[in-house]
């Protein structure tokens, strides 16, 4: 496949060799950095200059401000200014009640107020009067001096040399902008635009240079590369669909069409040079094939796995009801009340067991786990039948969402409702019994068990029989719950947290 898309796409590549696209590219990046190298040498030049003349123009102010009004310091300024050839520029020295303390003969240009003199920016663009002012106050804010900055000063200060030719230049300072220099050649086609901030880092030199006019040698150049990727892209994406992309489709086809069991035979339908497609056509049949035999061997290890694990429970059921017969047996002929009753407790956890058993058996096949609901209505009415005779009419409700729990934690609950029932039915036979279980508010994976019923309400006598008995079982029956068993003796109400599966 490489040297078929190699040989394909070689005329091509000849003709992409011919191209001199990258010349072009190259002198417009020239371009672009030689008017950035001007706009930061302009940028820097202008901001040297500003700042050397706001240096002179504060310690003229200062002098002022301190001795007041001195001819001499006035001339030397004049000189120090008129040195830089400002042309037509104009300086103004002024104090705090608006008295011209010192400049030049040349009128000041509109534009600021008395009280505008002693506040604004240090340099400030003053678009009205096309003039830019440079401001400088004394230390102890008395005295002013402004200079003001012509539009031709300012194109002679951002190219002393006069090496930029047809370039816009523009200074703007937030909303405000002044036009330095405007060429004719400017005002039709596209240009490139750069910029350089200058000190004080508010305002912002902009340069604009055009960009060479589009000619049609320009424009062959330009699309030769784009006509040449898109004959590429067409032959090369007819030649890799023919003979790689629609054999890979075929084939993915073939496998996404697999059924457990079957056989792939993908290579029957695809025809294609690459040998590499064909031999991965042959290692899906292979692995199809390895798959089909351990899939029918799985099925019949499966298969008597579930028939011997159903004869176990099944022997299991049977041994417990064949327990559970024997203690009835013996019960029946026993005499003492407390041999009978004693007995009744061992049928009743036996029957609890069997209970749990039943109800896990019943969804093993579907992998659900034991269905709390069904497991409590069938232990309560087993519980129920079994009870003295003085608690046949020991009534329980049941209040319970559709969850379902393992067979270790149904266990520990079976017993555990086991004994709440028994110690109940033993203080109080006529009272009646609420079982709850509801999922808790964040966790959709626990759930919370309430027996709640008057005759476990706090009593010495109660107190007496969790000491002798049933409290060591309910304590050891929370371990394996791995939950500690609250108890409200006021309401007699036994809560505990349980693990339910999702």
């Amino acid at each position: 496949m490489f040297l078929i898309l190699t040989l394909a796409l070689l005329p091509l590549g000849l003709i992409a060799l011919v191209a001199s696209l990258q010349a072009i590219r190259t002198t417009d990046l020239e371009k672009e950095a030689l008017l950035r190298v001007a706009v930061t040498q302009s940028a820097r030049q202008l901001s040297a200059d500003l700042a050397s003349d706001r240096t002179a123009l504060m310690l003229t102010a200062n002098t002022f401000a301190a001795t007041g009004p001195d001819p001499a310091m006035c001339a030397r300024l004049s000189a120090f200014l008129a040195a830089h050839d400002r042309g037509d520029g104009r300086y103004y020295i002024y104090d705090r009640h608006g008295r011209r303390l010192c400049g030049s003969p040349l009128p000041e240009p509109e534009g600021l107020t008395p009280a505008q003199r002693f506040s604004g920016q240090t340099v400030q663009l003053l678009p009205a009067a096309q003039f830019l002012v440079n401001r400088a106050q004394s230390g102890n804010g008395a005295v002013v001096a402004l200079a003001y900055y012509s539009r031709s000063y300012l194109e002679m200060m951002a190219n002393p040399s006069g090496a930029l030719q047809n370039r816009r230049i523009s200074l703007h300072q937030g909303q405000d902008s002044l036009l330095i220099s405007h060429p004719a050649t400017l005002s039709h086609g596209r240009s490139t635009t750069l910029s350089a901030r200058l000190d004080p880092p508010d305002m912002i030199l902009t340069m604009s240079l055009r960009d060479p006019p589009v000619t049609l040698a320009r424009m062959l150049s330009l699309f030769l590369p784009l006509v040449m990727w898109f004959a590429a892209a067409a032959i090369g994406w007819f030649v890799v669909n023919r003979l790689l992309i629609r054999p890979l489709v075929l084939l993915r086809r073939s496998v996404a069409a697999y059924q457990p069991g079957a056989v792939l035979e993908p290579m029957r339908r695809i025809r294609t040079p690459a040998q590499e497609i064909v031999a991965l056509g042959n290692t899906f049949r292979e692995i199809s094939e390895d798959v089909a035999t351990h899939e029918m061997e799985m099925a019949e290890g499966l298969e008597t796995q579930r028939k011997l694990t159903r004869e176990v429970h099944h022997r299991v059921k049977n041994n417990l009801q064949i327990i559970a017969s024997l203690i009835n047996l013996h019960a029946r002929s026993a005499h003492d009340a407390e041999a009978v009753e004693a007995y009744a407790t061992i049928q009743r956890r036996v029957d609890a067991l069997s209970v749990v058993h039943r109800n896990h058996y019943a969804e093993l096949e579907e992998h659900r786990g034991v269905g709390v609901r069904s497991l409590i209505s069938e232990l309560s009415a087993s519980l129920r039948a079994t009870a003295p005779a003085e608690a046949r009419r020991f009534g329980i409700q049941i209040d319970s969402d559709n969850l379902h729990i393992s067979q270790d934690v149904a266990v520990p609950i079976a017993f555990l409702l086991t004994e709440l029932v028994e110690l109940a039915m033993l203080s109080d036979p006529r009272a009646a019994m609420r079982i709850s279980v509801q999922l808790e508010d964040e966790r959709e994976d626990r759930a919370v068990l309430h027996i709640t019923s008057p005759a476990l309400r706090g009593s010495p006598e109660m107190t007496e029989r969790l000491e002798e008995r049933y409290g060591r079982v309910l304590t050891g029956l929370s371990r394996q719950l791995r939950a500690p068993l609250e108890h409200d003796p006021e309401n007699g109400d036994y809560a505990i947290a349980i693990t339910v599966l999702p």
